[in-house]
């Protein structure tokens, strides 16, 4: 398809011109014409209408001639001459036209109406119903398509647009009212104390339409993804056949194939919104994510605006009902013991300590050791005595430790080697085994299963391999419990190779 270049739209001067009060007070009257279907006006029925307005009391009928020749340059208007009506030749010399407006000028206005009605606010709304006339319409559509035999076609016609029709108002409707409760006034909105009174409502028509959207749109999802595009085909031809039946005087210039073309493209944007493509996810799971935010979002807005409000609340018949419960003690002890509840303990010594003795939160203090904490001086000449520290070695403690890992290394390889029979190990003839023993075997059956040919060294520096068996299952015992785990070989390979 031939894409049409990008020109300047001269149409549209007409709003933003110096004029642009008699302009569009002018053009205005047409369109409203135009949706009574009255295409042709005169000028003395235009300026009826315009010396009825306020601020036109001294608009006069040059001034009229003149705006709607400008009118006429700017294409807004398409002028005729009137030449049925002439009683003479005067009057034909006149030129007494007739004007229509153009399909621009129509489309401006019809968009500029909508704008005013909206203001400077986004509409829209979140209609489940909108969604379940979509399903029926879409239901109808692949009943027919999946017969052999298709309808007229000004009835594929009709079908195919309800179908398009719905999911433009679906994809307007919503876009329009998230970015209305995203917008600034409704952010102001939303911090005022009369929110509290709308937000139940408000949260309740969002959660409706999350379960109205998940019940029906999963069914729309499911159905967009039987139908497929060869089955749709036949159908859209029948459109096209239903659109070339239209007489019109102006060739589109569109082949049969660049008219496909344009009915699929339709489709794709249809099945992209409900399910996504390659570039992303569905628009429906957004709206989705965006509506659950929403919900989050006045939470939070109601849970700070009802901390806000109970912290200016006054507490003036708090205090009065203290006072009295106060006054009615007869003992200064009772009161006492009522000041402490209330108010707490008076002059309370809190002391603080970097030194946590225990981890455990749940331990008391009386359970805890006394630690000792040192107060140093708060002045400003104060230093910390120092004193120079010799280098003490520690090659004994640390021969002593290596001799002891090693002894501990040597008595589990010991007693591995009990285990073995031959050049294996299995878990399903082991007797009761110790716990570094089971945690060992445990260690080699992680190591062995992060490698694709399940064989590795062990930290006694031979190499080994593990085998489990996929449906064969053995019960070990060890000295801290019983583990049930599949039935492990492992096999030691360089004793095999030798």
């Amino acid at each position: 398809m031939e894409m049409q270049p990008f020109k300047k739209v001269t149409e549209a001067s007409y709003l933003t011109a110096e004029k642009a009060w008699s302009y569009r007070a002018i053009l205005r009257y047409f369109y409203i014409q135009h949706e009574r279907m009255r295409e042709f006006l005169f000028p003395e029925e235009i300026y009826s209408y315009l010396v009825d307005l306020q601020g036109f009391n001294d608009y006069s009928e040059e001034q009229l001639h003149s705006d709607l020749d400008q009118l006429t340059r700017w294409n807004n208007l398409i002028a005729r001459q009137e030449t049925g009506r002439s009683r003479s030749i005067e009057e034909f010399k006149k030129k007494r036209f007739r004007y229509q407006c153009t399909p621009y000028t129509v489309e401006f206005e019809r968009m500029m109406q909508e704008l005013e009605k909206g203001g400077d606010v986004f509409g829209g709304s979140l209609e489940k119903k909108e969604f379940e006339r979509l399903y029926q319409a879409l239901t109808e559509l692949e009943t027919i398509v999946m017969n052999e035999t298709l309808p007229p076609a000004d009835e594929c016609a009709q079908l195919w647009n309800d179908v398009f029709t719905y999911f433009r108002a679906i994809t307007k409707n919503t876009a329009d009212y998230i970015a209305h409760i995203n917008s600034e006034q409704a952010e102001e909105r939303m911090q005022t104390e009369a929110f509290l009174v709308f937000k139940d409502q408000f949260t309740t028509y969002l959660r409706d339409f999350i379960v109205g959207l998940q019940q029906t749109a999963l069914k729309i999802q499911q159905l967009l993804q039987s139908v497929t595009k060869q089955q749709l085909e036949a159908l859209q031809k029948q459109v096209i056949i239903h659109q070339q039946q239209v007489p019109r005087f102006e060739d589109l210039g569109l082949s049969e194939a660049d008219q496909l073309e344009e009915q699929q493209g339709k489709w794709d944007s249809l099945t992209a919104w409900f399910l996504g493509n390659q570039h992303g996810e569905s628009e429906f799971d957004m709206l989705q994510i965006r509506t659950n935010e929403q919900i989050r979002r006045i939470t939070r807005v109601v849970q700070r605006l009802g901390e806000r409000h109970q912290y200016f609340r006054s507490r003036k018949k708090d205090y009065l009902h203290l006072a009295k419960w106060f006054d009615s003690f007869t003992d200064v002890k009772e009161a006492h013991e009522l000041s402490a509840v209330v108010f707490g303990v008076f002059h309370t010594r809190h002391l603080f300590s970097d030194h946590v003795p225990t981890d455990d939160i749940y331990t008391d203090v009386w359970d805890e050791t006394p630690i000792t904490h040192e107060t140093k001086p708060r002045i400003r000449n104060f230093r910390e005595k120092t004193r120079a520290g010799a280098i003490i070695s520690q090659q004994e403690a640390k021969e002593q430790a290596r001799q002891e890992h090693l002894k501990r290394k040597q008595e589990e390889l010991q007693t591995l080697e009990n285990y073995m029979q031959g050049n294996e190990i299995r878990l399903d003839q082991l007797p009761v085994i110790e716990t570094h023993v089971r945690k060992m075997l445990l260690t080699w059956i992680g190591k062995a299963m992060a490698r694709k040919d399940r064989t590795f060294k062990t930290e006694h520096g031979r190499k080994m391999k593990v085998i489990v068996s996929p449906n064969e299952r053995v019960r070990v015992q060890a000295e801290d419990g019983v583990m049930d785990m599949p039935a492990v070989v492992f096999q030691f390979l360089d004793e095999v190779n030798v």
